[in-house]
């Protein structure tokens, strides 16, 4: 068959994806060939499988990409880093209000404004082809999505106080309530019973698949980590919790963009002795963040982070008006060759997604896309000079309002465009990416764990 030039594009764009994955992963590939196996085949399942699990290369792409939208401060704003349509939803926040918001930073870093809308807008239309809507609805969305953000903003710039607002029992409406009264009917106790043992009037974890016991040089490594987290808490720590250490497990399979980065989960006593107040933390290790491949190289050295769990914990109290109490950071040696950064945070019972499955029609999606871009407006707008982060040292809401001015309808407009196209780019390339990972293009990752048998 004689080659074309849609042939060759598509191998060009193959050996991009395939460097720009391997060079973002590479350590941990080799590390882990077992962990990326499994992530990638999560990525194989469809277009929208593949763009949550590619962070890296939405990034690479945007890195020469003009951006007409920002100021020099808007260029450098606290932004999630991977904000797609499944990364909301609740938890409990350190008042003990049940909020529904943005709930992972593990990609936080400093950027663009723009940049969390641009890949939220390319998931929404991923999602929409996935549930079959017709291109005017997808756009139709967006549309109310990026209008909900703009709105919001504009709020900010009106009044003082950037934390007052929130999605919560009071406001929420739609999926988004009943994803707030599904969390509020969650417990504690619920969660200790389903993840934890009682074995001589102590809890420890439960012995299944994905939980390891550790050998004693690691654990106390492990506790020692622990103990140097402690002093990263406000305060240094709660007088309200006991800290005492009840078990600790190495653990696996945190989701996909977790792929080899090692985690451990620590029961520590919590607020009383009492067995119901036991409470489970996640230690994980910190990885680069994906927006870091679209940042000059200048500002990829940033001295304000220690390592990357420093950095994904302080962009969560700066994304976050309340974050979780027992956030914190770490660093543990885990493979021999010096300490590494690591991310400490509650694993809440109160946590719960949107069941995206069920919000099926247009209009049961457009009332949650408004809301959503209003939380997304939230986690920058509360993340600037007035937050307790010293990073953003100017007002966001202004920043932005600066960059858009009165062309409000040309954003909007862009932004549906910009995400029609890339989520044309990312459904090619997740043809791509399969065929890639099905050949044998890693060579860290083999597409099967061992050879197949002969004959």
């Amino acid at each position: 068959m004689p080659e074309t030039a849609a042939s060759t594009d598509d191998d060009s764009r193959t050996e991009h994806l395939v460097t720009v994955l391997t060079t973002a992963f590479e350590d941990l590939m080799h590390a882990d060939p077992d962990a990326f196996r499994v992530k990638f085949r999560k990525m194989a399942a469809d277009p929208f499988a593949f763009y949550r699990g590619s962070a890296t290369v939405f990034y690479a792409d945007l890195a020469d990409a003009d951006d007409p939208w920002v100021t020099e401060q808007g260029s450098r704003v606290w932004i999630q880093g991977d904000l797609h349509a499944e990364n909301f939803g609740t938890y409990l926040d350190s008042g003990g209000r049940l909020v529904f918001d943005v709930n992972d930073f593990d990609e936080a870093y400093l950027g663009h404004w723009t940049w969390d809308l641009q890949r939220f807008a390319a998931s929404l239309a991923l999602l929409g082809l996935r549930k079959a809507l017709p291109d005017d609805a997808i756009a139709d969305l967006t549309a109310m999505y990026a209008r909900g953000y703009l709105d919001q903003v504009q709020h900010y710039t009106q009044v003082e106080d950037d934390t007052g607002w929130a999605l919560t029992l009071d406001t929420a409406q739609g999926a988004v309530l009943d994803a707030l009264h599904r969390a509020k009917l969650r417990t504690r106790v619920g969660l200790l019973d389903a993840e934890t043992v009682v074995d001589g009037y102590r809890r420890r974890f439960t012995e299944r698949r994905g939980v390891r016991r550790l050998e004693d040089g690691e654990r106390e490594q492990a506790c020692a980590a622990f103990d140097a987290y402690r002093t990263t808490l406000p305060g240094h720590g709660r007088d309200d919790v006991v800290f005492d250490v009840l078990d600790v497990v190495g653990k696996s399979g945190l989701g996909i963009g977790s792929a080899g980065l090692p985690a451990y989960s620590f029961l520590i006593e919590g607020f009383t002795q009492a067995l119901d107040n036991d409470v489970i933390l996640t230690m994980k290790q910190g990885n680069v963040a994906a927006p870091v491949l679209a940042v000059p190289e200048t500002a990829r050295q940033d001295r304000r982070f220690r390592h990357h769990g420093h950095r994904t914990a302080l962009s969560q109290r700066a994304l976050q008006a309340h974050a979780d109490r027992f956030l914190g950071w770490t660093e543990l040696d885990v493979r021999g060759d010096g300490p590494v950064g690591f991310v400490v945070s509650e694993y809440s019972p109160y946590e719960q997604d949107l069941e995206w499955d069920d919000i099926t029609e247009p209009d049961e999606v457009a009332a949650v896309v408004e809301q959503l871009g209003r939380a997304t407006a939230k986690i920058h707008c509360v993340s600037d000079v007035d937050s307790d982060s010293e990073i953003v040292d100017f007002s966001v809401e202004h920043a932005v309002a600066e960059g858009v001015g009165d062309r409000g309808d040309v954003f909007v407009a862009e932004l549906v465009e910009f995400g029609r196209l890339y989520a044309d780019r990312a459904r090619r390339d997740h043809r791509l990416f399969v065929d890639a990972f099905r050949g044998g293009a890693f060579d860290a990752v083999t597409p099967t764990s061992s050879a197949p048998p002969a004959g």
